[in-house]
């Protein structure tokens, strides 16, 4: 069946070596106060871009309707299969509205925009705060402008969500003058964070307005801590570089160390080289930035990596609910917190002394409580779902508009 009449959201998240899509019903009789979309009728996503990748999309049902193995050499290319796609999806919809993930939105933007010219060369402002994602969130972009112009897009950022914080975790011990007043805490993984925090009383009840700490666990990964609902504290910082150790970040460094390295004779590329794609759980282990492969090797050095991994966070949950002054309840979420039951494990047994009691067999079905019933602070699994998030701010973000204008 196809739906010509109906006008469709397209979300467009950017990572490193992958492009995440989902397509959004949005019906013509929709308005203001109605229902924004919540249920995508296709995700996709391309792998692997710039080596043998594949590009799967599956449906509403989860059944795979398309698959390709073809090799994107970049992102502008992975986006085009998927816009080629889109001219021939099944359903025929009208697309009407693209939504973007951000990683930064800097100081100026704190809500979802409607991207103009202007908006773009202030993001492209910030891509030395985030080189890995920004540039290509841009490409994304750009390339939409020059297919279909007259497309609407809209960013979302995820440094938006962490405005909330008190002043003393959002500034560094710096004075405030010239250059150094932009010099800030922003905080990332923001709609992420904002979507459990929005899921959080369907699993927890009334404990919800707890003091919760989020632990999202991927390829890239921070913790945040929410305190009814709202961060009050997060691991990263200025830029996506700090806070736990990741696939091929460092994390938390003592700064001295890149002055160290200069002295040296290493160059900034060099070094933002290093400390962005060569460190991590790749720098350690030698083998690999993915847990999953690391878990399954038997090396001293794959080892090391996890440990260092498992130590830096469950130190970092103690920062978390030190911040909150004390802790309810522990969320593990996206690739390895969703995925990964021996990391939880091990993560959860380190926290015993915190009042945590992992139920084995609830932690290897994958929860989405994973505690036992006399834990005093339960520990849960919930996925969570940044394109939904993207599709909800673009919608409300245009309906506002509309509204306004009327």
């Amino acid at each position: 069946m196809r739906l010509k009449n109906n006008r469709s959201l397209l979300t467009v998240n950017c990572g490193f070596s992958s492009l995440k899509f989902s397509l959004f019903l949005i019906e013509e009789a929709d308005s203001p106060t109605s229902t924004y979309p919540t249920h995508p009728v296709y995700r996709g996503e391309c792998i692997r871009i710039g080596e043998s990748g594949e590009l799967s999309i599956r449906d509403a049902e989860g059944e795979e309707v398309y698959q390709q193995f073809s090799m994107a050499v970049d992102h502008e290319h992975a986006l085009r299969l998927v816009l080629a796609w889109l001219d021939e999806e099944p359903l025929g919809t009208r697309l009407s509205l693209v939504g973007h993930r951000f990683v930064h939105g800097g100081k100026r933007y704190q809500a979802p925009v409607l991207i103009d010219d202007e908006v773009l060369d202030y993001l492209e402002e910030l891509i030395p705060l985030a080189p890995n994602h920004q540039p290509l969130n841009i490409q994304g972009v750009r390339l939409l402008q020059e297919l279909k112009p007259e497309l609407p897009q809209v960013a979302c950022f995820d440094t938006a969500f962490h405005t909330t914080r008190p002043a003393v975790e959002q500034r560094f011990a710096l004075p405030r003058t010239g250059v150094l007043s932009e010099v800030r805490s922003y905080g990332f993984h923001g709609l992420s964070f904002e979507y459990i925090a929005r899921e959080l009383p369907e699993y927890l009840g009334v404990a919800a307005t707890g003091k919760v700490v989020v632990a999202h666990l991927g390829h890239d990964a921070s913790l945040c801590a929410l305190d009814n609902r709202r961060s009050v504290a997060t691991t990263m910082t200025f830029t996506p570089l700090d806070g736990i150790p990741m696939g091929t970040r460092c994390g938390a460094i003592d700064p001295a160390v890149v002055l160290y390295l200069q002295q040296r004779g290493m160059q900034t590329s060099q070094i933002s080289d290093l400390l962005y794609f060569r460190s991590g759980m790749l720098g350690v282990s030698g083998v690999s930035d993915d847990v999953e492969v690391l878990l399954g090797k038997r090396s001293a050095n794959a080892r090391f990596a996890i440990e260092m991994f498992v130590h830096r966070t469950v130190r970092a949950i103690g920062s978390m609910a030190a911040a909150m002054g004390g802790i309810d309840a522990l969320v593990f979420t996206a690739g390895i917190g969703e995925k990964a039951p021996a990391i939880r494990a091990d993560i959860c047994e380190r926290l015993e002394w915190m009042g945590v009691s992992l139920d084995k067999r609830a932690n290897h079905r994958g929860g989405p409580r994973i505690t036992s019933g006399k834990s005093a602070v339960h520990a849960w699994v919930i996925p969570t779902d940044e394109e939904r998030m993207i599709a909800e701010h673009a919608c409300m973000l245009m309906k506002k508009r509309q509204s306004e204008m009327a």
